[in-house]
């Protein structure tokens, strides 16, 4: 999978530091997967969830912190589309990202 935007992920890391070992490790296992559909990802990342409209929250550092993403399987790329902590993430909303 190829991730665009990725730099919304390094100016985060840059914000909260105790976010950059769990974004890394999260970068890392998506430029090495190739999903096909959501089992794919589930299998991957058992906590990740499908919330519609091709948007996916995974939960990051045991749910500290919440990163949304559009995975288009086709053409295989995830699109950064939020990441803060899980209270940012409530306060949100989320037909906006």
């Amino acid at each position: 999978m190829r991730i665009f935007t990725e730099q919304a992920l390094k100016e985060y890391i840059e914000k909260c530091p105790d976010s950059r070992v769990a974004l890394q490790e999260w970068t890392t296992i998506v430029k090495k997967s190739e999903w096909k559909c959501f089992a794919d990802v589930k299998a991957t990342f058992n906590s990740v969830d499908n919330v519609g409209n091709q948007h996916y929250v995974f939960n990051i550092k045991g749910n500290k912190y919440r990163l949304v993403v559009v995975i288009k399987f086709t053409i295989q790329f995830v699109y950064i589309r939020f990441i803060g902590t899980h209270s940012e993430y409530e306060k949100i909303n989320c037909s906006t990202i």
